[in-house]
């Protein structure tokens, strides 16, 4: 039993919750304090490097969210057509765990190879990728600020297997979904603060990726959003410290001087 069963369905939860949480939670960092003390970037820098409005963000975010909730609905209406049983069973805890983790395995893994090809093919990192790079400095907000076909490509189809492949239910998909959505948003709030659970739980957090928006590090830390295992096992983890900055504030800094 779950609080949304007797208003909504799991498919449409499924659907929703997760653009619903998205701007929920980017919109909490949004309304936040300054913060100079925790930022990973001076506003300064954030002035001057970030080539992109904030309206074009926005209207770029709910675009791919368009997009995102499109596919969704055609995704859990196919697999609910083709399902033998109108009464969907939910299986155990141990094993809705157990497919959240290899669903999130399925999903570092696609993420990660496309990422790092739309790097390395110049006409994509060119034409597309790019788009996303012009947030030199991450904001919550722009977490899915993205081209379109890159959106479609990287976060909806790496949604789309991770669902099929781990054998979730629609109801296990929104907390995974949900999850995936608040994680991504994390990884590009630039800020380092005291107690973040994701900092505390992941090797891949906001400093690793913010490594990856410098100019240094775009040919690295490519795995997004979870564990960093890609990067590692194919060379292309890039390791850092937190430095503190006199003005305040930190500086995520490259430990070795790595060469293309």
């Amino acid at each position: 039993m779950v609080f949304w069963e007797d208003y909504l369905s799991d498919e449409v939860m499924g659907t929703f919750a997760p653009i619903v949480l998205y701007w929920i939670y980017a919109g909490i960092y949004q309304l936040l304090p300054p913060l100079d003390q925790y930022r990973l970037h001076t506003r300064k820098e954030t002035d001057e490097k970030n080539c992109v409005a904030l309206s074009t963000v926005i209207k770029g975010v709910l675009l791919q969210q368009l997009a995102q909730a499109t596919v969704a609905h055609v995704l859990f209406l196919i697999t609910s057509m083709l399902s033998s049983s109108e009464v969907v069973v939910q299986p155990s805890l141990p094993i809705q765990l157990l497919q959240i983790f290899v669903a999130m395995l399925v999903m570092d893994t696609w993420q990660y190879f496309v990422h790092r090809y739309m790097h390395q093919n110049k006409f994509l990192y060119r034409h597309v990728h790019s788009q996303h790079h012009r947030l030199v400095v991450p904001y919550a907000i722009g977490a899915l600020y993205n081209h379109p076909l890159e959106g479609l490509l990287l976060d909806t189809f790496g949604g789309v297997f991770s669902f099929l492949i781990s054998g979730m239910t629609a109801r296990t998909a929104v907390i995974f979904f949900c999850l995936a959505v608040v994680k991504t948003v994390d990884d590009h709030c630039g800020l380092w603060l005291p107690g973040n659970v994701f900092h505390l739980l992941f090797q891949n957090n906001t400093a690793y990726h913010d490594i990856h928006h410098q100019l240094q590090g775009t040919k690295f830390n490519y795995s997004q959003p979870f564990f960093p295992i890609w990067d590692k096992l194919l060379g292309t983890h890039m390791p850092y410290n937190l430095v503190k900055r006199p003005e305040g504030g930190f500086e995520a800094r490259p430990i070795k001087d790595y060469k293309d």
